[in-house]
Formats: C-alpha cells, structure tokens, sequence
C-alpha cells in the first residue's frame, strides 16, 4: 500500500493525494488527524466511501507507527511548507520509494532521488508509470541516503563542526 502521513493541514496537500489516489488499484493508508480542523473533516468525509482509501486516526504508539511504516510500498509526502521535514526523514529510512510534493526543501531532503509532483495529476501518473525496478532504485536510493546523512553520529557531528566553526 502507499502511505500518507501528516497533519491534515492544506499546505501539506492532503487533498491534492486523496484526489490523485482515489479509484487507483493500489491501496493507500493516510494516518493523520482528521478530525482537528474543518478541512480534515471534509475531507474526511469527502473520500471515506472510496474503496481504495484508507483513512486512519493518528498512531502515537512508536511500535504500531512503525508496523505501519514499514509495510508500505511506497510513500506518499505533500509537505510544501516549512523546511525539512522529520516525517520525510524518517521515512528515508525505510529504503521504500517517495514520492513528494516538487517544492525546493523536499528535493533538497532527497537530494533530488525521490519522484516529484505538484498536482493530483502529476501524482496519480506518477503512481501509474513507477515500475518495480524505478522503485526498487528509488528505494535503494532513500536508505543509502539515509544511511550517509541522516543518522543521528551524521547529524550530530554536523552540529559539533557548526559549534567549532562558531
């Protein structure tokens, strides 16, 4: 299945996913908070009959999140506000393909290596032309980055050599 999991806010293009994935064969899970805003509840119960979408309540226990990460095929990241994201990180990890809203952050997050769009339509053929070996090497491409600049030896080292220069 592909995930989705965020805030169910506008600027991280919840809709603009649920649009593009709806009616498609793949299932998608989407774990996020529905229920705090009024957007989150349209959307709610806009797409909660699709066949194919899975809308989830928030997971906060770290081992069900987790089970949840890790049986994903794919996953699915509309952020387009406010830098780095942790969920993105977190998720290189998993040495799954992503693919991600087109805004600088997130290729800058993925070194350019994930799949970009900026629409529903962009995404949904996105999902369409990703073959095995695209996301077998996309994959392969978020865990080696991953492994090289998101560890936490990475990251702080990265902080100690900021502290030096300082």
């Amino acid at each position: 299945y592909a995930l989705g999991l965020c805030r169910i806010e506008p600027e991280n293009n919840v809709h603009v996913i649920l649009e593009a994935m709806e009616g498609l064969e793949i299932p998608l899970v989407f774990v996020g908070n529905w229920n705090n805003s009024e957007y989150g509840r349209d959307l709610k119960a806009r797409y909660i009959e699709s066949s194919n979408l899975f809308l989830l309540d928030p997971i906060y226990d770290p081992g069900a999140l987790y089970a949840v990460r890790a049986r994903a095929s794919v996953y699915l990241h509309g952020h387009s506000a406010g830098g780095t994201n942790p969920s993105l990180v977190e998720m290189v990890h998993f040495g799954i393909p992503i693919l991600a809203h087109g805004c600088a952050f997130n290729r800058y997050s993925t070194e350019g290596k994930a799949r970009y769009f900026e629409s529903a339509a962009e995404l949904a053929e996105q999902m369409r032309i990703l073959s095995p070996e695209d996301a077998g090497q996309i994959g392969d491409n978020m865990r080696e980055l991953a492994q090289r600049k998101y560890t936490w030896h990475q990251i702080g080292k990265a902080y100690f050599d900021l502290l030096d220069r300082a």
